[in-house]
């Protein structure tokens, strides 16, 4: 089975778990209070790297951003752009590869990942190319995880890959039960990096 066909097998219900859905207000609130301070005044160029159902998206489109969506898995872009649309914006979704965007290099003021990095074959490469897309002053947000199950990455490495090519990596540790609709007992965090 292919990595999209995985990913496919997974976007019926994808939105079910709390933090992929954001279908609880309370849970949507805590993404909101997270994200929307780290992007620079709307309307920003955000780049939303391995979308999913265009959750992150759709929030950071209702605060007056400009978002394009890039996902591995045909149903997970469907279902984006059918999310996206209803919400009543433009979408701009597209299918293809984390690793190797289809943007021009300089295109945005944030690239966004969520628990993506850990999934690249290589991803000193893909951080270098997600880096390449950023504009002068563009930043960085990174949200991943070390779980439990010894799956994903620790923040000190996913730092010290961001630091080889950016000065700055800040850590804000994502315990809170409110952004995951549960108790975790994983590494969850967010690195932001600006230039």
């Amino acid at each position: 089975m292919t990595t999209a066909e995985q990913w496919d097998a997974e976007a019926a219900s994808f939105d079910d778990q709390p933090d992929h859905g954001l279908r609880d207000a309370a849970v949507r609130t805590a993404w909101a209070d997270l994200l929307l301070p780290l992007m620079p005044p709307a309307p920003a160029r955000i780049a939303d790297i391995g979308c999913g159902t265009g959750t992150l998206s759709l929030l950071l489109s209702d605060a007056g951003h400009r978002v394009s969506g890039l996902d591995i898995s045909p149903a997970m872009v469907a279902l984006a752009t059918t999310k996206v649309a209803r919400a009543g914006y433009e979408p701009d979704v597209r299918g293809g590869d984390a690793a190797a965007p289809p943007w021009h290099p300089g295109s945005f003021d944030v690239v966004l990942t969520r628990h993506v990095l850990w999934a690249m074959d290589d991803p000193d490469a893909a951080l270098a190319r997600w880096i390449e897309l950023l504009a002068p002053h563009g930043r960085l947000v990174l949200i991943e995880g070390r779980w439990s199950t010894g799956a994903g990455l620790s923040a000190a490495r996913v730092c010290g890959l961001v630091r080889r090519y950016r000065a700055e990596a800040d850590v804000t540790v994502l315990d809170d039960a409110r952004y995951w609709g549960a108790p975790v007992s994983d590494e969850r965090y967010v690195v932001v990096s600006r230039s």
